[in-house]
């Protein structure tokens, strides 16, 4: 036996599926020193979870992942079918379509993208690497302690043992995260229960393999209700195809909990429900029979040391898709918080909204998940309402229930319907900052969800980007300055730039210690790592001079000023269509600032003087842990 052995860690991450990898990677990225393990010998081989979202995808882009990922050559989903009983006769037909993600979510990728989680999993294994950080396996927890008055720096004391008892290692931590998934012997030892939300379960078989059959929607994401049971098909990479077949529910008079059956009797029952059409499966590459049922854990954490995410919070169907999406999130919002924490610009105190933003979207989850659940099960949608579905794009409300409840699911399943309640990062009246500039009139921006798309030219090289995109996830705060007509914010632009420097400003307070050393061509952060700032003007490329124009230490970050000249269909009479995108003046402008997630948490008029600035002071002042202006910190 090998003897114990104590090291300093800044966390020690338990598992390494999305929720994990996710943390880890960004954590790395940002310089901190992790110990990661895994209690599998290697990554997912088959199996498991497999879609990713529209706004996830996003993400991935802006962490650099998402070519790696699309190299892969995933399917991708852009449209659902229905398949139920037709009115006379026997069998199944098409009863209507509609978009994965529909047009009026304003979305980058309208679709849905399917890969095995191996392959995801493996492009952020190799990001780790790059960054030092090596997954060891097969390793798992065995006990920890948390305690922050033996220790208020490490509180966290970890055992660690090798899964064959051979090697056992002891280290501390200032923070434990649990990715574990939905056995999580973390949450155990927490004495953390988990919630049932619908006494309902349901046992499903999964089958991943290729298939030779004549059905002409197997490349799509399908619903098929027959006489004979449910499935649910979705496409994957390889010519491969997952379905998904309800096996028995609580609500069977003969329900056995641990009910089960071969890959055989699931193959043969959907080859009934498929019916008149035939399937063959070539291949099997992974079987499973497992129960689901909709489950969220009491707490994501007790002290603010050890934290839970991913599967090991909440579980539910594989119907909406969201495992994988949801434990993406959940680890991206606690990263740029412990990070915020620990590179000394926020009060420990905002990690307590982590638990607060991320169980209300599972339980929003496991609400839409019940529903469509029931609406799968219950009954088929007319075709009419299909393309009811399908086809409205207007902001209008709609009285249909079952269209009603397929926007808002849309929305909320593509992940751009997810909305974080008003706390100290995200404003609302309640907020400390009471500047009347905030929240100004007609602004589309709410705080709390993901700042809308829109794209704009950057003017050092006349590219067309995508503005949402330019700055990359690198823990900064992203301050948008929408700067209207040059000719008419000049002043209140200049007088903006000014107080921006002082070393009271929530910017100047926080500069970084070698700012002096920094190299020219350093884009995002030359002056501050929590800060990257961008400047948009309403006004052709051409007219735009950032000598002249932009005022330090905003033309500073000369990658970052945009024309606003590029049109757009959503708002085709603008002249300036990312102003009008947002909401903003087109002429006066406005400051939208972005946290570090991607999330709006704040929204101000730009005026002359400096109100507007006061008023981003008063907002971070809030949580920061320095005293801002006139603004003593609290949360």
């Amino acid at each position: 036996m090998e003897g114990q052995a104590s090291s300093l860690y800044d966390i020690v991450i338990v598992g390494a599926g999305p929720a994990g990898l996710m943390l880890s990677t960004c954590l790395a990225r940002w310089g901190y020193r992790i110990k990661h393990i895994d209690n599998r010998a290697e990554p997912t081989p088959t199996g498991r979870a497999d879609g990713i979202q529209p706004r996830s995808l996003d993400l991935l882009r802006n962490m650099g992942l998402k070519s790696a990922i699309m190299a892969h050559k995933p399917a991708r989903v852009y449209e659902v079918a229905f398949w139920d009983p037709p009115r006379s006769g026997s069998g199944i037909v098409r009863t209507g379509t509609w978009a994965s993600c529909p047009s009026f979510i304003d979305a980058r990728y309208p679709f849905t993208t399917l890969l095995h989680q191996g392959r995801i999993e493996r492009v952020f294994i190799s990001d780790l690497e790059k960054n030092g950080v090596q997954i060891r396996r097969p390793w798992t927890i065995k006990d920890f302690t948390s305690d922050n008055k033996s220790d208020p720096v490490y509180p966290v004391k970890v055992h660690l043992e090798h899964v064959d008892g051979t090697h056992q290692e002891t280290v501390r931590a200032k923070y434990l995260f649990s990715g574990e998934g939905a056995r999580s012997s973390v949450r155990a030892k927490l004495g953390i229960k988990i919630t049932h939300k619908d006494p309902i379960t349901h046992v499903w078989g999964v089958i991943d393999g290729v298939v030779k059959t004549n059905f002409p929607d197997i490349k799509m994401k399908c619903t098929i209700h027959s006489e004979h049971g449910s499935i649910m098909v979705i496409p994957r990479e390889d010519n491969m195809v997952r379905l998904y077949i309800q096996i028995a529910s609580s609500t069977d008079a003969d329900w056995r909990p641990r009910k089960t059956a071969t890959a055989e009797e699931v193959q043969a029952s959907a080859k009934k429900i498929l019916r008149p059409y035939l399937i063959e499966w070539e291949r099997v590459e992974w079987y499973s029979v497992y129960p689901i049922g909709q489950g969220i854990s009491d707490k994501y954490t007790i002290d603010h040391r050890v934290f839970l995410g991913g599967d090991a919070c909440h579980t539910h169907s594989p119907k909406a898709g969201q495992g994988m999406n949801t434990a993406f999130l959940d680890a991206l919002n606690l990263a740029w918080k412990i990070h915020a924490v620990e590179a000394g610009f926020a009060d420990r105190a905002i990690l307590t909204t982590y638990e607060a933003e991320r169980k209300d979207v599972a339980e929003t989850l496991l609400s839409f998940d019940n529903k469509y659940a029931k609406l799968f099960s219950q009954r088929p949608p007319a075709a009419k309402e299909v393309e009811a579905a399908s086809e409205h794009t207007s902001g209008k409300t709609e009285d249909n229930e079952f269209v009603k409840t397929f926007k808002e699911g849309c929305e909320f399943t593509s992940g751009y319907g997810v909305a974080y309640k008003s706390n100290a990062l995200n404003w609302s009246p309640a907020h400390p900052a009471k500047s009347p500039l905030i929240n100004p009139k007609g602004t589309k921006l709410r705080t709390g969800r993901i700042m809308i798309n829109a794209d704009v030219t950057r003017v050092v090289d006349a590219n067309v980007v995508h503005l949402e995109q330019e700055v990359p996830l690198n823990g900064s705060f992203r301050i948008y300055v929408f700067a209207g007509k040059p000719s008419v914010t000049r002043k209140a632009l200049k007088d903006f730039a000014s107080h921006l420097g002082s070393k009271k400003s929530f910017y100047g307070s926080y500069l970084r210690a070698d700012i002096d050393f920094v190299s020219h061509h350093e884009q995002h952060n030359p002056h501050s790592l929590f800060f990257t700032l961008c400047t948009v003007f309403a006004d052709r490329r051409d007219r735009i001079e950032i000598v002249r124009d932009v005022p330090n230490p905003l033309a500073r970050y000369h990658s970052h000023v945009y024309a606003d000249d590029r049109w757009d269909r959503r708002v085709p009479d603008a002249d300036a269509a990312a102003h009008a995108k947002m909401g903003l003046d087109q002429e006066r402008g406005g400051v939208v600032v972005v946290r570090p997630d991607g999330y709006i948490g704040i929204v101000t008029s730009l005026v002359e003087g400096s109100g507007t600035l006061d008023a981003l002071n008063q907002y971070f002042g809030a949580f920061c842990t320095k005293r801002l202006g006139d603004m003593m910190a609290q949360l």
